[in-house]
């Protein structure tokens, strides 16, 4: 399904001295905007926790000094932030290139000065979830949710697939209960399959949000069977009556306009419109990593099945 964004600015802003930006989670505390993310670089994957600050989506954006937390891995980052009763919760990965990690909470009352508090939910070593990255929580019909990547040992590459938790306790300090895998690669006609030879990547960056008419729709980042690499991940939504699924894509949403790609993502849905604050990387920014945000009429999906 083609998704008709009325307006969809790229980029946004450029990050003052790193090269590039990924995994954008915008927040709104009630009075200012706040996207969490990743800052560095990929030419190494060194990353830490960005913040920003700005009045309005579109900025203008003031950058502040990196978020430091006392979490050990050496992938902390791709912050799922959520604000709820005066407080930010931070849910982050510890890792996303190898085995284990950890899915860690942290909360805020001002989203400058954190404390992080027992991880939310840890790998299972030899299961299908040895490896956990991507937390994003959501509230979905009153109730709190983790979606979240996780994959097996692997030998080349992550083959991760999309999983949820719930929390057992009606609050972001769960316990969490697994409710296991809810999208499989199986399931994404236009995402590259396991035994690809060319295989770049697994499904990730998934988010939850429930629709006015009560379905929910899933916001992930798949990776195209065709092309060339730096050009093949896209931002895809899927769409399934009930949280847990069964989920059905609709497909790549958002064409980057020139050799380049598109990922990570949050979507926002406030009133008719939605509005999707992703991650892209084109000629025109030399395939840096940049933030961009598209808007469209969220009646376009009432069209979908």
């Amino acid at each position: 399904m083609k998704i008709d964004f009325e307006t969809n600015v790229f980029p946004l802003f450029h990050p003052q001295s790193v090269d590039d930006l990924k995994d954008p989670c915008p927040v709104f505390d009630g009075s200012v905007w706040h996207v969490f993310g990743s800052s560095g670089t990929v030419t190494t994957e060194t990353w830490r926790i960005l913040h920003a600050t700005a009045p309005d989506l579109y900025g203008p954006w003031t950058e502040h000094e990196p978020i430091e937390l006392p979490i050990n891995g050496t992938g902390v980052a791709a912050p799922g932030v959520i604000h709820e009763s005066g407080v930010f919760h931070m849910f982050i990965q510890t890792e996303f290139m190898k085995s284990g990690g950890r899915c860690e909470h942290a909360v805020s009352n001002d989203g400058f000065h954190w404390v992080v508090l027992s991880p939310a939910i840890l790998a299972i070593p030899d299961t299908e979830e040895d490896g956990i990255y991507d937390p994003h929580p959501a509230v979905i019909g009153g109730k709190r949710y983790l979606a979240y990547s996780a994959m097996p040992k692997f030998t080349r590459v992550p083959q991760p697939d999309i999983y949820l938790a719930r929390s057992q306790s009606d609050s972001w300090f769960g316990p969490w209960k697994r409710i296991g895998k809810i999208l499989d690669h199986n399931d994404v006609p236009h995402h590259n399959t396991r035994e690809d030879p060319d295989y770049e990547w697994g499904i990730e960056g998934a988010q939850l949000v429930e629709l006015p008419d009560g379905r929910v729709l899933l916001n992930a980042t798949c990776f195209l069977p065709n092309g060339l690499r730096g050009n093949r991940q896209r931002v895809f939504f899927a769409i399934a009556d009930e949280v847990s699924g069964p989920y059905v894509s609709i497909g790549p949403v958002l064409e980057p306009g020139q050799p380049g790609e598109n990922g990570h993502s949050t979507v926002m849905i406030e009133g008719s419109q939605l509005s999707l604050f992703y991650q892209s990387r084109v000629a025109a920014t030399d395939h840096r990593w940049r933030y961009g945000l598209a808007r469209c009429d969220v009646a376009l999906f009432s069209k979908v099945a």
